[in-house]
């Protein structure tokens, strides 16, 4: 079990935090490329799951999805693949 758990040097801290903050700046110039207005919703303290038949289904504007998608083949979206 001690595989699992190994105190961390200070050179490996350092790299984890380098790594960390190369992702959370590569997510957050992705972020930035979206399109369309974003809206937050956030749900009251008392709301922890939905019942089931009586909430609107959401509507997806293709224009929108298809325009945010940077490789698209006419009806479908080409994702990354183990890229992030």
């Amino acid at each position: 079990m001690d595989f699992l758990w190994h105190k961390v040097s200070e050179k490996e801290w350092e790299g984890i935090r380098v790594e960390a903050e190369r992702v959370m700046n590569n997510f957050s110039k992705k972020l930035e490329r979206v399109k369309g207005n974003l809206v937050e919703s956030f749900f009251g303290e008392e709301v922890f799951e939905r019942e089931e038949g009586k909430v609107p289904c959401a509507e997806i504007d293709r224009e929108v999805m298809f325009g945010n998608a940077p490789k698209k083949n006419d009806d479908s979206i080409i994702a990354e693949r183990g890229g992030w």
